[in-house]
């Protein structure tokens, strides 16, 4: 029987509980006189420095930054059309990867409720050494898909035998446009409020990491 091509798909996915928790605040004040919104701001942003160094210390967070003030001043408009007075701003980011969500979770709390901070989201990630054990061992799996199918393919037509030819990423055997097998981005279910006065005002429940790997083969059967 003569040699026949075969060219095949694979798929495969994981879900897995994420490990750390990336949280991003910022610190923002205005004012009419620059010197006093400085002050403010350093005020502010000095107590969560502070409480992200005695954390990590601890071991809660792995890691955390803290950007420059940034200090900028303009003259608003009010509604009637009318240059307002020069107002001045200042704001500083800090960054902290949490590895205790238990921690993160008071912590948001906390700070949530202080004067000129907010809160701008929490990403929700796996380890770098998960994340690249797990991407390997999904995309192996992609390829015991693409395998198993072209020999179901292989023996529904009489052929017994499938060599690999080629095993590539998702598009670049077909030229369709490449489709990437790394993690989605990790989310977090809106923060709802607990009920009761002595446990945390949020509570986070984040979803599992969901990796993906997509692969094309081609087989030769006989």
């Amino acid at each position: 029987m003569s040699e026949v091509i075969i060219t095949v798909r694979g798929e495969h996915e994981t879900r897995v509980a994420p490990e750390e928790a990336i949280a991003t605040v910022s610190v923002r004040v205005d004012g009419a006189e620059r010197g006093a919104v400085v002050e403010r701001i350093a005020a502010l942003s000095a107590p969560l420095r502070d409480d992200l160094a005695a954390r990590k210390a601890e071991g809660a967070v792995r890691e955390w930054t803290s950007q420059r003030v940034a200090v900028w001043a303009n003259r608003p408009w009010n509604d009637q059309g009318t240059q307002l007075p020069l107002v001045h701003y200042a704001s500083v980011e800090l960054t902290a990867t949490f590895t205790d969500f238990a921690a993160l979770s008071w912590w948001i709390t906390s700070i949530a409720e202080k004067d000129g901070v907010q809160v701008d989201g929490v990403q929700w990630h796996l380890t770098p050494e998960t994340a690249k054990a797990t991407e390997a061992a999904v995309a192996a799996s992609a390829v015991r898909v693409a395998v198993d199918r072209a020999t179901a393919y292989a023996a529904a037509i009489g052929h017994s035998t499938v060599t690999p030819l080629e095993v590539a990423d998702l598009g670049l055997l077909t030229q369709h446009q490449a489709a990437t097998a790394r993690p989605e981005m990790m989310r977090m279910t809106t923060a709802a409020f607990a009920a009761g006065a002595g446990g945390p005002a949020l509570e986070f429940q984040p979803e599992d990491i969901v990796v993906s790997a997509a692969v094309e083969a081609r087989f030769s059967a006989r």
